[in-house]
């Protein structure tokens, strides 16, 4: 059900390149944590990239919903070529 909400709120881009982890709710505010699927950027081999970890997460605030504020924190994989 969660992948079917994610599916409704998101562009099409976010839902084919990253998994929805978790959403927590606190203090009114909506908390989306995105982590960037495994699958190599287009233009580059997969056997040239490998996934070294993650960069810092990053924070961007969305539009709200429903009154709700709506922060998603974003994991970028780094890639190592």
């Amino acid at each position: 059900m969660q992948e079917d909400l994610v599916r409704l709120l998101f562009p099409r881009e976010i839902v084919d390149y990253f998994d929805c982890t978790k959403v927590i709710e606190v203090d009114g505010t909506l908390n989306f944590h995105l982590e960037e699927l495994n699958v190599a950027p287009a233009g580059y081999m997969q056997e040239q990239l490998e996934s070294k970890g993650f960069l810092p997460e990053i924070r961007v605030q969305d539009f709200p919903i429903r009154g709700k504020k709506v922060y998603l924190h974003i994991l970028r994989r780094r890639w190592r070529v």
